[in-house]
């Protein structure tokens, strides 16, 4: 029943792997589910056009155990097959935990782990490094271990040798070779969308597969998960009155964000419609919402800063009251200005009274506890999301500081006040998955429909 591909570290191929065994399985003409575990939407972007169907992330942190089994059951069960590909190293989770691990996530669905090694540098000491992850927690099950970076027939019989003496199977060694590699960018893997050359790398991933892998000891092991009834959602009754009109950012700078967010919000009755800021485009006629999720905004400051209908259709959104979900990158398209790579300031909408540039890297899981009842959150709750940016905002004026949304504290940061919270705003770095906090999108639709839409700009789309 499926497999989940992990590694010592990041950088080791676990993507390289699961994007081989999914172009092939393309190729075969056999449906597969791909599931990603963790935060990552990078990843999964590339997972979903080489499967043509969307990735799942599964992370018990951020969605809760059961829901990561229903999601798995329940979206694995309908491919022929399933592949789970893990986060970071096998055992790294919150912290120094293993607490939301790629580890945690094979144990909850008892799936057998698939070891990938980054072996370039290595021959005896394989052994060595194998027996540790695979005796470090005895209740996981390991299939076998896949080598990357195999550099001769000589380098792939030392390695091969050094398993066979703790009883480890080799499942497969891909050569090391450039034409291989996976271009990244500050934050991961470059998007699936500016891969032009997408459909040469799934024939080459899938020639990978069939000269590399042993298939014979992998294809069992990408069986899909039988359905299970307790994984079906009961029906989802159908919202009161007619549809409400939500816009999402949408484009090159905005597309960090889960399947689940659009689905949810269309189960409460929203009628989705993406509108690209790069695009310099209007909202949408009848809007009453906007969801600004995260992406690559800084990378392209220069443009939004010259995008005036859609910075001016924004600042008309917030003066009419309409309900604005931000996070991320879609926090930074609130302020005042926007620093691009090479430290140039370009101006955003002008809400918020903050600038950004790049600085630090924030980095990992955050509890975050309301501090009074905003938007989409109410005081009293607790929420888990996932902080990972390497932009900062600053500010001389003291409005600069957040107002009133949560206090964030993680392990190694302290707890602070972050975000900005009012009947109508909710801004802030978190990244949450609805999956995990589902009334989240209720009440975002919900304050939509309290809204009136919002009027018609004047002819040149500016105020």
């Amino acid at each position: 029943m499926a497999c989940l591909i992990a590694a010592p570290s990041s950088g080791s191929g676990k993507t390289l792997l699961s994007l081989a065994l999914t172009a092939l399985a393309r190729r075969r003409r056999q449906s597969i589910q791909l599931f990603k575990v963790g935060p990552d939407y990078l990843d999964p972007q590339l997972h979903s056009a080489a499967s043509g169907q969307p990735c799942r992330n599964l992370d018990p942190l951020l969605c809760g155990e059961a829901w990561v089994q229903r999601s798995f059951q329940r979206h694995g069960s309908r491919s022929q097959l399933a592949l789970v590909e893990g986060v970071m190293g096998l055992f790294d989770g919150r912290g120094p935990s293993s607490e939301g691990s790629s580890a945690h996530v094979a144990a909850l669905l008892q799936l057998p782990v698939v070891l990938v090694v980054e072996a370039s540098r290595q021959a005896g000491s394989l052994a060595a490094l194998v027996r540790g992850f695979r005796d470090h927690q005895p209740q996981l099950r390991f299939a076998g271990v896949v080598l990357n970076g195999v550099g001769s027939e000589r380098h792939h019989a030392l390695l091969q040798e050094s398993l066979a003496s703790i009883a480890m199977p080799l499942l497969g060694a891909l050569p090391r070779h450039s034409s291989l590699e996976l271009p990244s960018r500050h934050l991961g893997l470059l998007p699936a969308h500016e891969l032009t050359d997408l459909e040469q790398r799934l024939g080459a991933w899938a020639d990978l597969a069939e000269q590399h892998l042993d298939l014979g000891a992998l294809w069992p092991l990408l069986a899909a998960p039988p359905a299970a009834a307790d994984a079906l959602e009961p029906p989802t009754p159908a919202p009161a009155g007619p549809p409400v009109t939500l816009a999402i950012a949408s484009d090159a700078a905005f597309h960090f964000r889960y399947p689940e967010a659009s689905e949810l919000l269309a189960q409460q009755g929203a009628e989705l419609h993406g509108w690209s800021p790069l695009a310099d485009e209007p909202l949408p006629p009848g809007c009453r919402g906007l969801v600004l999720p995260g992406g690559y905004p800084e990378l392209h400051a220069a443009q939004l800063g010259q995008s005036r209908r859609s910075l001016a259709a924004l600042r008309r959104a917030h003066g009419a009251g309409l309900p604005i979900y931000a996070e991320c990158g879609g926090l930074l398209l609130l302020g005042q200005g926007l620093a691009d790579g090479e430290g140039r300031a370009h101006p955003m909408a002008g809400i918020l009274p903050f600038t950004a540039r790049r600085g630090a890297l924030s980095l990992g899981y955050r509890t975050a506890q309301p501090d009074t009842d905003g938007l989409v959150v109410r005081l009293g709750e607790t929420l888990c999301g996932h902080e990972f940016h390497r932009w900062q905002l600053a500010s001389d004026a003291p409005l600069a500081q957040p107002q009133g949304l949560w206090q964030l504290e993680g392990w190694g940061s302290p707890r602070r006040p972050e975000g900005w919270s009012t009947a109508h705003l909710h801004a802030s770095w978190l990244h949450l998955h609805w999956g995990g906090c589902p009334q989240l999108p209720q009440r975002l639709v919900a304050a939509a429909r309290r809204t009136a839409p919002l009027p018609p700009p004047t002819a040149d789309g500016l105020p």
